[in-house]
C-alpha cells in the first residue's frame, strides 16, 4: 500500500484529490493539509511514501517545504502539482530533489500512475513543462539574492532577514539593491514581481 499525503490550501481540489486516489487499491490517503508549514510534521507523523504537493501554499512554499521535507522525512518522495508553468518553478524542483513535477490538470489515471512511478524510485515530469524550463533564462541571482529575496517577498523587513540569516542590516540591504539591480528593478518590490514571474523565488 503506497501512504499519500496530500498538501493543498483549496479545500475543493485537496478532498477531491484524496477521494480519486482512494479508489485506487493500492494507494491509501493517511494524511491532508492546507499549509506549507503543516507538510513536515503531518509528514513525521504518518510516514508517507509520497507527498503531493502544491506549489503555491499559503505558510510555506511547496518547493521550500519540498526540500524541508526530504532532508527531514528521506523516505517520503514529493510530487509536485502546479497551476503555475513558469519554468523557474521546475528548476526549483529540481534543485530540491523533488521527484515528480505535473501540471493540476493531469488526468486521474496519470496522476495515479505517477503516484506509482515516484513510491518505486522513479521520477515523472510533464514534458511541456520540462521544454519551456529548458528553453527559459536562468536566474540572474546568487543564491544568496534570492534567499533575501524570498524572504523579502513574505513581508520580513531587512532587519528581521538580517537576524533569521544571521548576515548584518547593512549586507541585506546589499543583496536586495544588487538583485534589484541584475533585474533591471526600479525598487526591492519590483524585484520581487519579476523574480517571482520568471519562477526564479
Amino acid at each position: 500500500m503506497i501512504r499519500v499525503l496530500i498538501a493543498e490550501d483549496m479545500d475543493l481540489l485537496r478532498e477531491a484529490l484524496a477521494e480519486l486516489l482512494d479508489l485506487e487499491d493500492d494507494v491509501q490517503v493517511v494524511a491532508r493539509v492546507a499549509a506549507g508549514d503543516r507538510i513536515v510534521p503531518e509528514a513525521e507523523r504518518h510516514a508517507p511514501d509520497v507527498a503531493i504537493v502544491d506549489i503555491d501554499l499559503p505558510g510555506m512554499d511547496g518547493v521550500t517545504a519540498a526540500a524541508l521535507l526530504r532532508s527531514r522525512v528521506p523516505g517520503c518522495r514529493v510530487l509536485i502539482l502546479t497551476a503555475l508553468s513558469r519554468p523557474g518553478e521546475l528548476r526549483r524542483a529540481l534543485d530540491a530533489d523533488v521527484a515528480g513535477f505535473l501540471p493540476k490538470d493531469v488526468r486521474p489515471d496519470e496522476l495515479a500512475a505517477a503516484v506509482r512511478t515516484v513510491a518505486a524510485g522513479g521520477t515523472t515530469i510533464d514534458q511541456a513543462l520540462a521544454v519551456s524550463a529548458l528553453r527559459a533564462p536562468q536566474s540572474p541571482l546568487t543564491q544568496r539574492e534570492t534567499e533575501v529575496l524570498r524572504l523579502s517577498a513574505t513581508g520580513a523587513r531587512p532587519l528581521e532577514i538580517a537576524e533569521r540569516l544571521f548576515l548584518s542590516h547593512g549586507t541585506v540591504r546589499n543583496y536586495l539593491a544588487s538583485a534589484a539591480g541584475k533585474l533591471g528593478a526600479r525598487n526591492r518590490v519590483d524585484a520581487i514581481r519579476i523574480a517571482t514571474e520568471a519562477g526564479w523565488l
